[in-house]
């Protein structure tokens, strides 16, 4: 197994999300705190070639991608700046870049069969809608049938598990059922002064895993990354992903198909491909 870098993204800002879509996209948001902007780009997973870069929509910060749907992203405004609550819908045209409809009143639930499920917020409770997902064209009035609402949400929780996506668990020795992965992550552990939790992926005999490691100063880690043919026991790709950090730095890789996708200082996207 050989591991090589294929393409890297970044503009310097801090990537915020990484959100794959089934269209073979990769949505990458990032924002800059300070400035208060927030800006969205895509590429095609594959390649790296972008689709867009930087793209601006209407507000500079307070706003959030609720989902991406085959080649539309759904987008949401935040109600004020210091309330996480979410409201409207913008729907976007991954392909022609375009902005399909928009609602400045309906919340976003889910979509399901084509069909996006939303609310209006009203005094005495929630009125749920269903809407045509590509032209926001209300279908059906579903009233106030909560029920209904979340068993029909619990299924698409049950289904949705992206094919060929693999994301990271943490390591416990006390729980770990592969005694070869037990072994090696219990002696890495040891061996590098490790600090916290371990994140690892199980590939068949490949072991993909980072941690942040105690620098000599005793006040700042590295966050490293490794690949391990586990069967042989030997390292086969390294990086440092994170130099001089004070706090953990969560969910740094995840595995698409062939594809691993690596988050760099926060604001470097490194894509390497798995090859037999």
């Amino acid at each position: 197994m050989k591991i090589k870098k294929e393409y890297t993204f970044s503009n310097n800002k801090q990537i915020w999300r990484l959100l794959p879509s089934e269209t073979g996209k990769l949505v990458i948001e990032e924002r800059d705190p300070e400035a208060k902007e927030v800006f969205f780009s895509c590429i095609e997973i594959n390649s790296g070639n972008k689709i867009f870069n930087k793209l601006f929509i209407e507000e500079k910060f307070w706003i959030g991608i609720e989902k991406i749907y085959k080649n539309t992203i759904f987008f949401h405004r935040f109600r004020k700046p210091d309330m996480p609550g979410h409201i409207g819908i913008i729907a976007f045209d991954i392909l022609s870049k375009n902005i399909l409809w928009r609602n400045d009143d309906y919340i976003f639930l889910f979509i399901y069969n084509d069909e996006l499920y939303c609310f209006k917020e009203r005094f005495e409770g929630r009125n749920y809608f269903k809407l045509n997902y590509k032209t926001g064209e209300l279908l059906e009035n579903v009233g106030e049938n909560a029920v209904e609402i979340s068993t029909l949400r619990e299924k698409i929780l049950d289904e949705e598990n992206p094919e060929g996506y693999y994301f990271t668990k943490q390591f416990f020795p006390e729980t770990e059922g592969n005694e070869k992965v037990k072994k090696f992550l219990f002696e890495e552990r040891n061996q590098n002064l490790i600090s916290g939790k371990i994140d690892y992926i199980l590939l068949q005999n490949l072991l993909f895993f980072s941690f942040h490691q105690i620098q000599p100063s005793g006040d700042e880690m590295k966050n490293i990354f490794k690949a391990v043919d586990i069967d042989k026991g030997k390292v086969i790709f390294e990086e440092e992903l994170n130099r001089g950090v004070k706090n953990f730095v969560p969910d740094s890789f995840f595995i698409k198909d062939d594809l691993l996708f690596l988050l760099k200082e926060k604001t470097e996207l490194l894509v390497c491909s798995i090859k037999k």
